[in-house]
């Protein structure tokens, strides 16, 4: 399966809002939206990132077929990558793939992510793609309705 990243284009939009509507995805995914059916919430949210200067916003793409989201944001120095894959896709190596692609077009380091610390597939991505865990927290998670562990991981250069 061919994997690459492109510009976002606002016909993703809505194929996002779809995919971050699957019940299962967002319970795993746990620091979501607190409403992810709010259409105006979504849209202002994408408006807002995609408008933020240093915010690098990327389609996933998997052979051709918009498959999510891959992102890296903050400050330098403070630098985060989040990521969203159709649960369609889970297990075929895409978010992998992805993260790397990423990586590999914004070499700051070092950079961070944050995972619920029972998303084992997510923790997997990441330490596949050089993040080793050096931290743990906790944090409101909206999908679940109330404070989880999760796991602070570190890409260093």
């Amino acid at each position: 399966m061919d994997v690459v990243l492109r510009e976002i284009h606002d016909s993703d939009l809505p194929v996002f809002f779809r995919q971050m509507n699957d019940p299962e995805a967002v319970e795993m995914a746990a620091f979501t939206a607190k409403d992810p059916a709010d259409w105006d919430a979504f849209d202002a949210h994408w408006k807002r990132i995609r408008a933020t200067p240093g915010v690098v916003n990327r389609t996933v793409l998997a052979d051709g077929d918009v498959v999510g989201s891959a992102a890296v944001y903050g400050e330098p120095g403070e630098r985060e990558v989040t990521y969203w894959i159709d649960r369609a896709y889970w297990g075929r190596g895409i978010a992998t793939r992805a993260l790397r692609a990423l990586l590999d077009e914004v070499p700051e380091r070092p950079m961070y992510a944050r995972a619920a610390a029972d998303n084992a597939g997510s923790r997997r991505v990441l330490e596949k793609c050089g993040f080793r865990v050096t931290a743990q927290d906790r944090g409101y998670a909206n999908a679940r309705g109330e404070e989880i562990d999760e796991v602070v991981l570190t890409l260093d250069g």
